[in-house]
């Protein structure tokens, strides 16, 4: 119990160093969004170039783990998908809910907790989960709700929309340009390197008081939100890693290290994403809001289960 505590201790003290923050007044109301500007903007793709730039490609071949986590978080994302369309919603609200209930928190909270957990081990299967929910669920996202908001759904005007958005994404741009500095073999000079570890160093702490900020503003919402939300949080918070398990161990049978960090960054809360996609789409968001708030606040229990049961390390 002490060794969990003390892994995750340090990760939601940040968070709640940054919803003190924000409810005692000390910082404004725009600090949550300029805060994240910074990490989406310069310190996670530093991090996640600095990353790749120095990973071989042996080390990012991980075929397994790539199908255990992504197909886990592609399968919770197209059911709640299907299941909210049947419901009633439409098809670029419930694409949202979907991501919601499908995308782990990879960047502001697994790097961190996983740093802590497993070590300098964990940076590059983190930063291919990480490439897979920024990258793979949010292009399948944004498809879906551009598909559902275009009124002629022409299938090359969709497309072009969705490979600019991808391209304009700093963390889809960083991390590849990252693995081209890496295949070719290319030497980055000392002042490069002293740069990007510094700025780089900077992502975790700043986006987790940066989630702090954003989950201590006071957001309404009406009973069939929450309620919506709840069963969300519940897919994102157990549906999820068990799935990534059953893939992991049992199709799969990745080695025990690599299927312990699967699981764990399967389980880890819903990040931002869906609610910034939200906002940018001026959807309704009180749902994807509550998720966050809800898996967060969930997740210190279900991640501290979790550690107990994994070990990691021993």
């Amino acid at each position: 119990m002490l060794s969990a505590a003390s892994i995750l201790l340090p990760v939601f003290g940040l968070i709640l160093a940054g919803f003190a923050c924000r409810r005692f007044g000390v910082l404004g109301p725009t600090a949550a969004s300029e805060l994240n500007r910074f990490v989406v903007w310069l310190a996670l793709p530093a991090l996640l170039f600095d990353i790749l730039a120095h990973a071989t490609w042996r080390e990012l071949d991980q075929p397994g783990f790539v199908y255990a986590f992504g197909g886990a978080c592609l399968i919770v994302f197209a059911g709640v998908v299907a299941v909210r369309v049947l419901l009633g919603r439409p098809l670029a609200d419930a694409s949202i809910d979907g991501l919601a209930a499908a995308y782990p928190n990879t960047g502001y909270v697994g790097f961190p907790l996983c740093l802590l957990a497993f070590g300098p081990a964990s940076l590059t299967p983190t930063t291919i989960a990480s490439i897979i929910v920024i990258c793979g669920l949010f292009a399948i996202a944004i498809v879906l709700i551009e598909t559902g908001l275009q009124s002629e759904r022409r299938p090359h005007r969709l497309a072009i929309k969705v490979v600019r958005s991808l391209l304009r994404n700093p963390l889809l741009v960083a991390p590849a340009l990252g693995a081209v500095v890496s295949g070719a073999h290319v030497a980055l000079p000392a002042s490069v390197e002293t740069f990007l570890k510094l700025l780089g160093g900077a992502a975790s702490p700043c986006a987790l008081v940066s989630l702090g900020l954003f989950l201590a503003e006071r957001r309404g919402g009406d009973a069939g939100a929450r309620e919506s939300s709840w069963w969300i949080t519940l897919s994102k918070l157990v549906a999820q890693p068990v799935l990534t398990w059953w893939l992991a161990e049992r199709v799969f049978a990745l080695p025990q290290p690599l299927a312990q960090m699967a699981i764990l960054l399967a389980a880890l809360p819903t990040g931002t994403g869906p609610f910034m996609l939200a906002e940018y789409y001026r959807r309704e968001a009180h749902v994807t809001s509550r998720t966050i708030l809800h898996s967060t606040i969930g997740s210190l229990v279900t991640l501290t289960v979790l550690l107990l049961h994994l070990q990691p390390g021993r």
